[in-house]
């Protein structure tokens, strides 16, 4: 069987090469219009994808999924909508290819430009969230890039009616439906075979749990663009507005607990616990928070934390709460267990606030703001293929300009090299 799988993941690959080569000379108008007919045909089809979406759901009833598992998975008509709003405002943007990034003339006169191109062809392996698929496809589409999405299995149906949206966008501007694929089988061996199609694939994106990073940094042969899990920190000074940090926090962590950039781990200056810890809590109702002895002394409803919490991801709701002494002790903290997704500070201290700012080596770093902001489409990208917590090729929200890359072009006139 998996020497089966393994054609047809390599074919799969082959199509993607073939049709990069026709996406990279698309116009912008071309990817433009099959981003809004994409748009148009999710509205359109959005019965036939709600019903998609049903069965997936229900297929994953009575299996332990926890709450945020299935919030990830759920689609709703607000959702398709926001989807297919998001691939009008990819439209909307700028082309991120042909950019002339530099330009230099040598004394021997030579110019050189160094210009943005296509990625090539980019896999995307991602867990059960359906709306992954329309944004990697979309992002794909407009920077020039192939896409083969390899989805969890318990959103196969939604990521079918998703991509078959996206085809009849290609279709409708007349370039070729194979530059958006899906790995439509839930054989296992499929992912392996993906991180192996090093002839076709220029670029691996993981966005899931550890497990899947794990798997794609010990199989892949291809280069990948790491998303790591995002154990995110909000930490409180003692120069916070209280009443600022309170609304922060809620939102930070419970606007949506499902969301990498939903805060994990809060830090809290001891000077200030005790006068605002409580009132956290009365505001954070039934979210469960896990603290040191100090914190449950301070607040009974605090539970007793053990030193997994200060390194987890919930994705639910529960938060761990650190109590320091200082700026300098949080930033200490922060860095030996955050992820380096996102990390904030709530602060009125604006020194406090650039030290951290300029200390803490996370890809998102922020000040007195929810780091549910830790978004490509808050940061005006349209978009987002995940955040990138390396530090080469891209990191943050990975939008347009971080799924192309760039080439020289050396314009002579008959010049030899000595």
């Amino acid at each position: 069987m998996s020497e089966t799988v393994q054609d047809y993941v390599n074919e799969l690959g082959r199509k993607a090469r073939q049709a990069a080569g026709a996406l990279a000379g698309a116009t912008t108008e071309q990817k433009n219009t099959a981003l809004r007919a994409t748009a148009k045909a999710l509205r359109e089809t959005m019965p036939a994808l709600l019903d998609a979406n049903r069965k997936d759901v229900e297929s994953v009833a009575g299996k332990g999924k926890n709450a945020a598992f299935i919030d990830r998975l759920v689609l709703d008509a607000g959702r398709i909508e926001a989807m297919a709003s998001a691939l009008e405002q990819i439209a909307d943007l700028p082309d991120p290819v042909g950019r002339k990034l530099a330009r230099f003339e040598r004394p021997n006169g030579l110019v050189v430009e160094r210009i943005s191109v296509p990625i090539g062809v980019i896999a995307m392996v991602y867990e059960s969230r359906p709306n992954v698929g329309a944004d990697a496809g979309a992002l794909c589409l407009k920077s020039g890039n192939a896409i083969i999405l390899r989805g969890g299995s318990e959103s196969l149906n939604s990521t079918r009616q998703i991509v078959a949206c996206l085809a009849a966008g290609l279709k409708a501007a007349g370039l070729p439906e194979d530059a958006v694929q899906l790995v439509d089988t839930t054989d296992r061996d499929a992912v392996k075979f993906l991180l192996h199609c090093a002839d076709y694939v220029d670029l691996v994106i993981p966005r899931g749990g550890k497990g899947l990073v794990s798997l794609v940094q010990r199989e892949a042969r291809v280069p990948t663009l790491l998303h790591l899990d995002g154990n995110v920190h909000t930490y409180i000074h003692s120069a916070a507005d209280l009443a600022k940090a309170t609304a922060v926090v809620v939102n930070a962590k419970l606007r949506r607990t499902g969301v990498c950039g939903a805060t994990e781990s809060l830090v809290v200056d001891r000077a200030i616990a005790g006068q605002y810890l409580p009132g956290l809590l009365d505001a954070l109702g039934a979210c469960e928070v896990r603290g040191e002895a100090e914190s449950i002394a301070i607040d009974a409803r605090i539970k007793p934390a053990s030193d997994e919490d200060w390194d987890t991801e919930y994705l639910d709701a529960i938060l761990s709460v650190k109590l320091v002494d200082d700026a300098a002790e949080a930033m200490t903290f922060i860095e030996a267990h955050s992820s380096h997704h996102t990390d904030a500070i709530i602060t009125e201290d604006s020194e406090t606030a650039a030290a951290f700012l300029r200390t803490i080596d996370s890809a998102v770093v922020m000040h007195n703001a929810s780091t549910q902001f830790s978004d490509g489409g808050e940061f005006g990208m349209g978009a987002e293929i995940g955040i990138a917590t390396g530090k080469m090729h891209a990191r943050g929200p990975v939008g347009l300009e971080q799924l192309t890359i760039y080439k020289y072009l050396v314009l002579g006139d008959g010049q030899t090299r000595p």
